[in-house]
C-alpha cells in the first residue's frame, strides 16, 4: 500500500481543533467538495503561495467548495507551528478556509501528507479524485505557469473529468515529531 492516499480512496475521519476555536470533523462538511490542504506557518513554499491559495478559495468557494487546511507539523521542530501562532497567523491574514491542528500527526499519517502544502481534493462521497502541488512554483509564484489546484477545480465544476488527478507536492516536508526537521517516513516517495 501506497504511503499517500490513492485516486479513488475514501478521505480519512478527524476531529481536530481549530484556530476559530471550535472543533471539526469531517462529517461536519458537507459539501459537494471538500479540499483538505496540509499547511504549516513557517514554510517559505506555503508562505508565498498562501494568497494563490486564497485566490483560488475565492473563486471557488461560491460553487460549493470547502477548503480545510490542517497544520501537523510538529512545534517541537519549528515552535513558530504551535498553536498559539497558528491563532495568530489566522487573525493576521484572515485566510478563507479553515486552519486545523493535527498535534498528534495522526491525520497526516492517515492521508499520507509528504509536504507544505499538500492538497487533497475530495467529490460529494470524500473519495480522492486529486491530489499534490497547488501551483507549479509556490516559493516564487510570480513564475507560476500552472495552478493545478485551479484547473482541477475548474474541472470538477463544470462536470469534466481531471484531466492529471496525481502531481507532486512541491515545498518543506512534514516536520515529524522526535526526527530531524528533514526525515520522512521511509515509505514516503514521489506521487508520480
Amino acid at each position: 500500500m501506497a504511503f499517500t492516499l490513492e485516486i479513488g480512496q475514501r478521505a480519512p475521519s478527524f476531529r481536530l481543533s481549530a484556530t476559530d476555536g471550535n472543533i471539526y470533523s469531517l462529517e461536519d462538511f458537507d459539501d459537494p467538495f471538500l479540499v483538505v490542504f496540509f499547511t504549516c506557518n513557517h514554510c517559505p513554499y506555503v508562505i508565498a503561495s498562501d494568497e494563490v491559495t486564497r485566490q483560488t478559495v475565492d473563486k471557488f468557494a461560491p460553487q460549493g467548495i470547502r477548503f480545510v487546511g490542517i497544520n501537523s507539523n510538529s512545534p517541537n521542530t519549528y515552535p513558530e507551528d504551535d498553536f498559539p501562532h497558528m491563532v495568530e497567523r489566522m487573525k493576521m491574514h484572515q485566510f478563507p478556509w479553515l486552519y486545523l491542528h493535527d498535534t498528534t500527526q495522526e491525520v497526516a499519517i492517515a492521508y499520507g501528507a509528504l509536504r507544505t502544502p499538500h492538497f487533497y481534493v475530495f467529490d460529494q462521497e470524500r473519495n480522492l479524485i486529486y491530489t499534490g502541488r497547488g501551483i507549479d512554483s509556490p516559493r516564487d509564484p510570480g513564475k507560476m505557469k500552472v495552478n493545478d489546484l485551479d484547473r482541477v477545480l475548474e474541472e470538477v465544476t463544470s462536470g469534466k473529468q481531471i484531466s492529471i488527478p496525481k502531481t507532486n507536492p512541491i515545498g518543506c516536508n512534514i516536520k515529524w515529531d522526535g526526527q530531524h526537521k528533514h526525515w520522512m517516513p521511509a515509505d514516503a516517495c514521489d506521487l508520480i
